[in-house]
């Protein structure tokens, strides 16, 4: 199937019921929070290297920390809140490489899309999107090639909605998909992790929620 044939899918499907969805479908409210690599961690607090600098968070507990466990597409649903890492084709479309699925506790973390790094393949810009699924197509079984990507049945067109905006995402029906669930884990110096903040009257910065995004081995 061809890239002119993959573009009229794309339009039909987003268009049929478009309305309706708008109308009944919220993004989540974001959740404040600070993402970047641990410095350093006590019983008492997190200090975070973040793009912008060091932010020091104070930890409330109890502390429930977040990791991640194999899913698949089937968890994918039009209640889910996702992150998902994808890389911009030739012709503009949002190809997805990654998906995570967020729980209810971290709804709205995060939330919105970012451009990123070319670590996903030369020649490609990669997206982080964060957001609600405002609508799941399912992929017609025949085969799609889009660029250099072919397509099988059993993949999925995902609408991601965020901060008022909304991404439209082809999804392989191969793409890894983890969720991310509350899980013991033990915080330590190159960590990269998100903290789910809340702000004191006094200015400092509060946690009770931990996600480990990646271990010191294998940290961005």
């Amino acid at each position: 199937m061809n890239k002119f044939l993959l573009r009229l899918i794309l339009v039909s499907l987003l268009t049929l019921g478009s309305s309706a969805v708008w109308a009944q479908m919220t993004a989540a409210p974001a959740i404040p929070g600070v993402k970047g690599k641990l410095d350093t961690v006590t019983d008492n607090s997190l200090k975070i290297l973040t793009n912008s600098g060091v932010v020091r968070v104070q930890i409330k507990q109890p502390l429930i920390t977040y990791g991640r466990i194999p899913s698949d597409l089937s968890h994918v649903t039009s209640t889910s809140f996702v992150g998902v890492t994808s890389v911009t084709e030739a012709d503009g479309t949002q190809l997805a490489k990654e998906i995570h699925i967020f729980p209810s506790a971290l709804r709205g973390a995060g939330e919105g899309s970012n451009l990123m790094g070319s670590a996903l393949g030369a020649g490609h810009r990669s997206r982080m999107t964060n957001g609600s699924v405002s609508r799941t197509f399912a992929i017609p079984r025949s085969r799609m090639t889009n660029g250099e990507a072919q397509i099988q049945g059993g993949g999925r067109i995902l609408r991601v909605r965020y901060q008022g905006a909304e991404q439209t995402i082809v999804v392989p029906h191969n793409v890894p998909v983890t969720q991310i669930v509350p899980m013991k884990e033990k915080l330590q110096a190159g960590d990269t992790i998100y903290a789910a903040t809340e702000k004191q009257t006094n200015g400092t910065l509060t946690t009770d929620k931990v996600y480990l995004i990646a271990g010191p081995a294998n940290s961005k």
